[in-house]
């Protein structure tokens, strides 16, 4: 998900998700009442603080799936709090980008040309973080550590079995970006050598002094489903969206190679992020 894509959520009222937060968490506080359990000992019970469980019956956090599935353990919920999970992991994510967050965890293919940011697959930890904060409007840090955690978690793509092809093109200003400082930059260099060496990834860099450039109108991801289906998601302030109709995914599909027919090879790129990397 690029930088469009989450600054367009910062226009959704309420937040993404926020009704099945709140469901979840009455629901959570109904069976702590019930086994008599105080926030301290279910959170006891659990690994997480009483302020922690505080936020989640109030629906201000988002649960992770392993305390929901010890909580309904813990509780005797017979798996009501369990059937929670899929849905806590979509309201992960701004709504806009929560049928490509599925899709993306079934893709056979996900191919990626990004203008703005480093694409989220490839970012650190330390480099999300300054991305979401330097969000305008602000958001609260309570926000900021979900959204992490989140694009940390859809990294598991690359340790998918059977593994899915993945590639990606980037503008050269990209990493020369200080987003974050230097070390944080550093940092993010190094990640995207060391995902760039996977055997099912590809990343290419598409040089400044390019005279050609097929993909001047924005980012845009390609799909590749499990089925052979070819879907494209395309950014877009307020609106992004996937579009599945045979002429606009060719569309983008050409755009793609010729863009990748234009940028440093896979081989040519990782040396060139070495080189960058030096001089960091």
């Amino acid at each position: 998900m690029s930088e469009e894509e989450e600054a367009a959520a910062e226009g959704e009222a309420p937040e993404a998700g926020a009704g099945v937060l709140h469901v979840f968490g009455r629901q959570l506080k109904r069976f702590r009442v019930r086994a008599g359990m105080e926030r301290a000992q279910l959170g006891a019970r659990t690994g997480y603080s009483a302020s922690t469980i505080a936020s989640f019956e109030q629906g201000r956090r988002i649960p992770p799936a392993r305390f929901i599935l010890k909580a309904d353990e813990v509780l005797g919920a017979d798996g009501v709090l369990a059937e929670f999970v899929e849905e806590m992991e979509k309201a992960q994510y701004p709504a806009f980008f929560q049928d490509a967050a599925e899709l993306e965890k079934k893709a056979a293919g996900w191919h990626v040309y990004d203008a703005l940011v480093i694409n989220g697959l490839l970012q650190t930890e330390e480099y999300a973080r300054a991305v979401f904060t330097m969000r305008r409007p602000l958001l609260d840090e309570e926000t900021i550590e979900q959204r992490v955690a989140a694009r940390l978690v859809r990294q598991a793509i690359f340790e998918r079995k059977p593994a899915p092809t993945i590639s990606f093109v980037m503008e050269e200003a990209l990493l020369r970006k200080r987003l974050g400082g230097q070390a944080v930059m550093r940092g993010q260099l190094e990640q995207i050598l060391l995902t760039g060496q996977r055997r099912n990834v590809e990343i290419q860099v598409m040089p400044n002094d390019r005279e050609e450039h097929a993909a001047l109108s924005g980012s845009f991801t390609l799909i590749e489903t499990e089925k052979g289906r070819r879907i494209s998601y395309v950014d877009a302030y307020k609106g992004s969206r996937l579009y599945t109709d045979r002429q606009t995914v060719k569309e983008m599909d050409d755009r793609y190679g010729i863009l990748r027919a234009q940028a440093l090879t896979p081989r040519e790129s990782l040396s060139f992020v070495e080189k960058l990397l030096g001089e960091t």
